[in-house]
């Protein structure tokens, strides 16, 4: 275990590392210490090629509060471009999960709100207790949510966005998988369970070709059918030249697990 103030990072021998937002006191809310940390955390872990699947949790009774409202409040007196410069680090921290190179599952352990909900945007499997609840609530307090739109946006589409960021409406977990927000909804006795199944998938697969595929599935949504085609068709031509896609087909007419294969060991 790295040792952080406002987050905690374990990396399991599976290649299992789980990032868990540790601010209990105030519901894991997001400050500029958590965002280095994040980043930081971050770092190490991309340099660790072990690494293949990272859980993004809360500690306590939250998943993520969104901001810390009394450094929020200290940014209103901030010049301009010094309340530029605050606001990047959650931008950051945002497009740096999003295009990790690594499956990212959301452990969503409680409520979440505001830039809490942003960080569950960015992960690619999300699965929430069904107690949770959810709102992006900048509205009632003057606030955008500028930072996580992009993220939440994509995940809801342009209709429910509107929903439920115009008028703060609070979201159930059920209603926040009906929306696209969640993949899964289980009681919290189940929440180990349903990682633990996540991380026996995620460890099935070649690393290089889920890092591949999420900049592949990242690149389609956002391009339009011309370029797709020319960029689907060089990323075939090129994983058929990978190691990964030798073992996989030998593996496959050998009737064996491929190497990269993994049994995640339950907590």
């Amino acid at each position: 275990m790295e040792n952080f103030e406002t987050i905690k990072l374990v990396v399991e021998e599976a290649g299992v590392a789980r990032l868990t937002l540790a601010r209990p006191e105030v519901h894991n809310a997001l400050n500029q210490t958590m965002f280095a940390e994040i980043s930081a955390a971050l770092d190490l872990l991309e340099a660790k090629p072990a690494v293949r699947v990272l859980v993004l949790s809360g500690e306590g009774e939250s998943f993520c509060a969104g901001g810390d409202f009394r450094w929020q409040q200290s940014q209103r007196d901030q010049p301009r471009a010094e309340r530029i410069r605050n606001g990047r680090p959650l931008a950051d921290i945002l497009a740096r999960l999003d295009t990790f190179p690594r499956l990212v599952i959301g452990r969503i352990n409680g409520p979440a709100y505001g830039g809490g909900v942003g960080m569950i945007a960015v992960c690619d499997v999300a699965v929430a207790v069904d107690s949770a609840r959810f709102a992006l609530t900048e509205v009632r307090l003057g606030l955008v949510p500028a930072t996580i739109s992009p993220y939440v946006a994509a995940k809801l589409g342009p209709s429910q966005v509107r929903r439920v960021m115009l008028n703060a409406k609070p979201m159930t977990a059920t209603e926040a998988q009906r929306l696209g927000l969640v993949h899964e909804v289980v009681p919290a006795a189940r929440l180990d369970d349903a990682i633990d199944a996540e991380l026996d998938l995620a460890l099935s697969c070649a690393p290089g070709a889920v890092a591949m595929t999420k900049r592949l599935a990242q690149y389609v949504a956002r391009h339009n059918e011309a370029d797709n085609l020319i960029y689907t068709v060089d990323r075939l031509a090129d994983f058929w030249e990978t190691e990964e896609a030798k073992e996989g087909m030998q593996s496959f007419f050998d009737k064996r697990k491929p190497s990269w294969h993994r049994k995640h060991a339950p907590r």
